[in-house]
């Protein structure tokens, strides 16, 4: 009985087979419940490709991408199929004016020979001048150096001398306001700057009185002795 039902069963999918267009595709599975079938149809559009013929764009045409209006395309088209493109072969090379830019960009990152040579030569010769230009002032800095240290050394010594003189001016200062005042005063005290700016005007005036007596002095006829009888 199993036996024939299996019969039935496949002669039943044969004749179902049979019935279906070739363009539809049958997927099939058998399970306990019977035989499951799923058809699928598909009919594509024919592909109308012409192979014998080149394909040449039209430039006219609104529906011709840019990119195969360009001279690029051109240059691609001819050398495929060659004159059967139909494009002017003098057209596909570049104008005078791209031909200078060519040479020029050629000459710029390609130079001649000759040119790097002399780029070089008068590269090494700048190169001499400033290291000859450097040495020479090294030299010249060097032959100064012994007075350039002896003039540090004379500035370093006036610079001590005069500190050392202001801390002596300073205590004599403290010293006559202690004597004046009876009593130490601050050195940033209104009185102290008093006696300093008096002290400093008396002082002005003793230079000034001896540099006048000296220039009478000076200014003076010399005194001739009397003559012996």
């Amino acid at each position: 009985m199993a036996a024939s039902m299996l019969c039935r069963r496949t002669a039943m999918l044969c004749r179902t087979l049979k019935g279906l267009s070739c363009s539809k595709t049958v997927l099939f599975a058998d399970s306990q419940s019977g035989l499951l079938l799923q058809t699928a149809s598909y009919n594509p559009k024919p592909l109308k490709l012409n192979i014998r013929e080149p394909y040449i764009p039209d430039k006219d045409s609104e529906k011709t991408p840019e990119w195969q209006k360009t001279g690029r395309y051109d240059r691609k088209l001819f050398g495929r199929y060659g004159s059967a493109s139909g494009i002017d072969p003098a057209s596909l090379w570049p104008s005078h004016e791209k031909l200078d830019k060519l040479i020029a960009e050629e000459n710029e990152w390609h130079p001649p020979l000759e040119v790097m040579l002399k780029s070089i030569e008068a590269k090494e010769k700048v190169e001499s001048e400033k290291r000859l230009a450097k040495e020479k002032l090294i030299a010249a800095n060097m032959a100064k150096m012994p007075k350039m240290i002896a003039d540090w050394r004379r500035e370093k010594r006036d610079t001590k001398s005069k500190l050392k003189e202001e801390k002596t001016r300073r205590a004599k200062l403290l010293a006559e306001a202690r004597q004046r005042f009876g009593y130490a005063v601050d050195p940033r005290s209104p009185k102290f700057l008093e006696m300093v700016a008096e002290l400093e005007t008396e002082d002005k005036k003793k230079k000034k009185l001896m540099k006048r007596r000296l220039k009478e002095e000076q200014a003076a006829p010399p005194i001739t002795p009397p003559a012996s009888l």
